[in-house]
């Protein structure tokens, strides 16, 4: 269920001088919003909306349910607040914000976090593309800039969460989980955004690819020494993350999740089997252990995929030549 929302306007936002850079690459003009959705982050939101003011026709900021002063200093520093009445996770945020761009009918939505992570000037970077017509959606990956001192456990566990996130979508993103990102006209108008949580990233874009769309991907800088760092357990988010991505890929692609497993059993199987035959030319005596986990695995990884074969025919005979099914990618 969908969290209570209220929305606050600033009656001058409209009014401010904003400054738009790199005009050579702006190839098409259109509305653009930069939405930040964010909780409890009163010492950077301010900065971040005066900034990002330069770069865009008007600044959104989803306050999901902040318990300081948030909301407030967004909306004295010009910004257009919606107000969570609960704090319901970044996938309702941004969900908020999808929903507002639609209804004002802007071209381009732009999501950064609001922790400052992300540097507003960038904005025209992600812009660019979109309004060329090279993509429908444009990603600020960390991993294109070599400059970015990233931490190697972000590294490696985002390099899993990417990898995973490529095989559900089959694309070839370098940083999946970036939060900073653009949109265009057809991806705000298809994307349907039924996330929750930050599990909001990966299903993105395997929405985005599933709907035929494109993705490009841009380097850009992070800084990771911000005042409210780790809202959630990095290791937590991690797994909440990669367990998602494991049940979509099973929903969507079930021959190449139950397929992968029941393949790898069936080849433990033969070559226990083989061990097993070795012992028994050799000892003339039938050894247990080996033909017993021989026997489980043949059986084990043959039922799944059948289990593969199965799933695989109702999922692209049934389910997604359904309506419901269609939406769900």
């Amino acid at each position: 269920m969908k969290s209570e929302a209220v929305l606050y306007r600033n009656p001058d936002s409209r009014t401010h001088s904003r400054i738009l850079l790199n005009r050579a690459a702006i190839c098409n003009g259109g509305r653009s919003l930069a939405a930040i959705p964010c909780f409890n982050e009163s010492i950077t939101i301010g900065t971040l909306v005066i900034k990002a003011r330069r770069y865009v026709d008007d600044v959104l900021v989803i306050d999901d349910g902040s318990t300081d002063d948030t909301q407030n200093i967004a909306r004295d520093a010009g910004a257009l607040v919606i107000r969570h009445l609960n704090n319901s996770g970044k996938g309702d945020a941004v969900r908020s914000a999808l929903e507002y761009a639609r209804i004002e009918g802007y071209d381009y939505l732009i999501l950064l976090d609001g922790d400052g992570q992300h540097n507003p000037e960038e904005i025209p970077d992600l812009l660019a593309p979109l309004k060329c017509g090279q993509a429908d959606v444009v990603i600020g990956s960390r991993f294109l800039d070599t400059k970015n001192d990233i931490p190697v456990y972000r590294r490696f566990g985002q390099s899993i969460l990417t990898m995973m996130t490529n095989v559900n979508s089959n694309s070839t993103i370098t940083d999946s989980q970036s939060g900073f990102r653009a949109l265009g006209k057809n991806a705000i108008s298809l994307w349907d955004a039924d996330s929750d949580g930050y599990n909001i990233e990966s299903d993105m874009i395997a929405s985005i690819t599933g709907q035929g769309l494109s993705i490009r991907e841009i380097p850009i800088s992070v800084k990771y020494d911000v005042p409210n760092k780790h809202k959630k357990n990095p290791l937590t988010h991690g797994l909440g993350v990669f367990k998602k991505i494991v049940c979509d890929i099973g929903y969507q692609r079930p021959l190449f999740s139950f397929g992968i497993a029941g393949a790898l059993l069936v080849v433990a199987g033969l070559f226990s089997g083989v061990i097993a035959l070795s012992s028994y030319v050799a000892l003339d005596a039938i050894p247990v252990v080996p033909s017993v986990f021989c026997g489980l695995c043949m059986v084990t990884g043959l039922m799944l995929l059948i289990s593969g074969v199965t799933l695989n025919y109702i999922s692209h005979h049934f389910i997604q030549k359904s309506p419901v099914g269609q939406k769900k990618v």
